[in-house]
């Protein structure tokens, strides 16, 4: 289980950014300063958490550097760090992953993302197309990953040419690579080089045909690929509560700033952003599009769009049902983000430890065990 850092910033409402979409789509009120990521970063690693995503862009603060300042305040909890190959060559990222084990004592895993978004990427100098851009990826994940291995490499690819490259003190431990993508090329590349494909919260049928995809494409070359989900969440001690609040937050938007914000998203290259779109298809109607899957952030947001919405028992049976599929990885988030870490680690957690599918990490600050005293525990089958 893993939560998120906002390092666009935090809200009570939802908190519009990315693929294009500007930061203030929606409105931080509590900015993501290294004082507030703290009692974030603190909340996730005492509820029991394993590591934190932190996303990239030009929405947000840079992950590496945000993350690297945040391992001095924390103990034990990962960063899941988000960066995009064309904007460093692949011997720097695998020095930078392999210093950042040392100084982290291995709490580093990162999340390789291609980038969707070519007006963006030409802001970072950038200026390749989106099916270059993938082919770049791949190649980038072998220089990394072959230097992870301690080897030494020449490659002249299409778009990386390194020469005689190699690390002199390699990550301890390798750090697990993340990544995601809907289109073909996304694919390949999750099959040949990643140890986890990620997925946005569609229903449980289509992440059910993503993961029969990427499996028979690992298996095809001879691999074995972990599967992870990225998800919202919105749970309460009954599930009245939770709609109760999806609704405010929905109530909170401007339908003028959703009209605004779906333009943008319209121009997206990214397939995994149009099926974001085509969940909610830009309407405030029928926004659970399965049962507790909430469509509503995504009116405002880009990339991960979908909310588990729902009392505790609820959240944890729909993550019960995506485990079920194959999911063994949960990058959750809700805002806002410190408050909401709570509700899903005093309110979930025991749920699925009880359940025997989930155990705390070593060094947690709770204790599952005891989590039954808590009085809205015992409310938590309450509809």
């Amino acid at each position: 289980m893993h939560w998120f850092l906002p390092t666009m910033g935090d809200s009570r409402q939802l908190v519009g950014g990315g693929h294009g979409v500007g930061t203030g789509s929606a409105g931080a009120i509590r900015p993501a300063s290294i004082g507030y990521l703290t009692q974030v970063a603190r909340a996730a690693e005492q509820v029991g958490f394993t590591g934190a995503l932190t996303p990239t862009g030009a929405w947000c603060e840079d992950a590496w550097l945000t993350t690297a300042m945040l391992v001095a305040h924390t103990e034990r909890l990962k960063f899941l760090v988000a960066f995009r190959p064309g904007s460093v060559s692949p011997t720097l990222a695998a020095q930078m992953a392999a210093t950042y084990q040392r100084h982290s004592a291995g709490r580093l895993l990162v999340n390789v993302v291609t980038g969707g978004e070519s007006s963006e990427q030409r802001a970072y100098g950038d200026f390749l197309d989106k099916d270059a851009r993938y082919t770049r990826t791949g190649e980038f994940l072998e220089v990394v990953c072959a230097l992870w291995r301690g080897e030494k490499i020449d490659l002249d690819g299409e778009h990386v040419h390194v020469e005689n490259a190699f690390l002199d003190r390699l990550p301890d431990p390798v750090p697990d690579v993340y990544f995601g993508g809907s289109s073909p090329a996304a694919g390949d590349i999750a099959a040949e080089h990643a140890d986890v494909y990620l997925t946005w919260g569609e229903p449980p049928e289509q992440v059910a045909e993503k993961i029969a995809w990427i499996r028979k494409l690992a298996e095809d070359r001879g691999r074995t690929v972990r599967f992870g989900i990225r998800l919202h969440v919105i749970t309460r001690d009954t599930s009245g509560a939770a709609w109760a609040q999806a609704q405010s937050l929905l109530d909170a938007l401007d339908p003028e700033m959703i009209a605004n914000v779906q333009t943008g998203l319209a121009g997206s290259e990214s397939v995994g952003q149009r099926r974001m779109r085509e969940l909610h298809g830009g309407s405030t109607d029928d926004l659970e599009i399965s049962p507790n899957l909430w469509a509503g952030v995504g009116l405002v947001r880009g990339g991960a769009g979908t909310a588990l919405v729902g009392s505790h028992t609820e959240v944890a049976d729909r993550i019960a049902e995506y485990h079920e599929l194959g999911i063994d990885e949960f990058v959750l988030s809700g805002y806002p983000h410190l408050e909401e870490a709570w509700q899903v680690g005093e309110g979930v957690l025991p749920i699925l430890h009880e359940r025997g599918l989930w155990s705390p990490p070593d060094g947690a600050g709770l204790d599952p065990d005891a989590s039954v005293s808590v009085p809205f525990a015992a409310m938590r089958d309450a509809r």
